[in-house]
């Protein structure tokens, strides 16, 4: 089925046979695993994609199994007409869009955990988000069988937890991390910021503006967790962000840190109004 360009397939067994006749004539498969409602975050990794792989594959798939009970699984944007003109712009190769009877058979017993990373962050308050983000992005990852696997690093939890699952699953793909692209303001680029109305919209910008700080009074000596959260919460909350989490932690392990350092990071989660965003800064 082809619509705007690329080709379209929703089955599993006809994307496994695609890529099995592409890797036999060597080419470099390129993989963006995607929940659709497309906006330049995703297609920054497309662009990268394509400048690295011979071939990319866009998947546009609401995982269900990453939503916990209460979350906006039923509400979550879509729209397939407006992603699959985007990817004809950027000349994607071919989109896999599977519905829930080709990913999740009705007697689907079986998960993914990674152990010791998925239960930090935002695995605190999202139980059984990171499994169900693992075990789709396994599952995926056996039907398309790329190279190249291209991740934005504002999920940076989830790369992490897919990197460790990989390299202890031993699949013979490697993560691209490509970085954080954000609105002018320097809001992270995210599909659910079109729940926000205006005026939260500009409070929300005091996110990345109290990262941005962190970072700032790190650079002039300020080196105690506390602190630096502290200053960051009155920068929030002054704009009526209710903070979920804010942690600063080493970049590999995800392991909670009292001092900041060079390479350690900081992230959080905030709501503002009922819309739950997160974002992370490299010290």
């Amino acid at each position: 089925m082809t619509k705007h360009g690329a080709p379209i397939i929703d089955n599993k067994a006809e994307m496994r046979e695609l890529t099995s006749h592409l890797r036999k004539k060597n080419n470099i498969i390129g993989f963006v695993p995607t929940m659709g409602y497309l906006h330049k975050g995703h297609l920054s990794l497309v662009q990268k994609a394509k400048e690295m792989s011979d071939i990319v594959i866009v998947s546009i798939y609401v995982n269900p199994a990453q939503f916990s009970q209460g979350e906006d699984l039923s509400r979550y944007p879509r729209s397939i007409d407006h992603d699959l003109k985007l990817l004809e712009n950027l000349n994607a190769d071919y989109v896999f869009i599977p519905q829930d009877d080709q990913m999740y058979d009705p007697d689907h017993k079986t998960w993914v955990h990674v152990t010791e990373l998925e239960d930090k962050l935002c695995g605190k308050s999202r139980l059984d988000h990171f499994r169900g983000v693992a075990t789709i992005v396994l599952k995926l990852l056996n039907i398309v069988i790329p190279d190249l696997m291209f991740m934005g690093e504002k999920d940076y939890q989830q790369v992490v937890i897919l990197e460790k699952m990989i390299s202890d699953l031993d699949l013979q793909v490697r993560i691209i991390r490509c970085p954080t692209v954000r609105e002018a303001d320097g809001l992270a680029m995210s599909s659910r910021n079109s729940y926000l109305s205006s005026e939260t919209r500009k409070n929300a910008a005091s996110i990345f503006q109290s990262l941005k700080h962190a970072k700032e009074i790190f650079h002039r000596g300020i080196t105690d967790v506390k602190e630096v959260i502290r200053e960051m919460k009155i920068m929030i909350e002054s704009k009526g962000g209710k903070i979920d989490y804010i942690e600063a932690f080493n970049s590999k392990t995800l392991q909670q840190i009292d001092h900041l350092s060079k390479g350690s990071r900081i992230a959080l989660a905030v709501f503002f109004d009922s819309t739950r965003l997160i974002d992370n800064i490299e010290i």
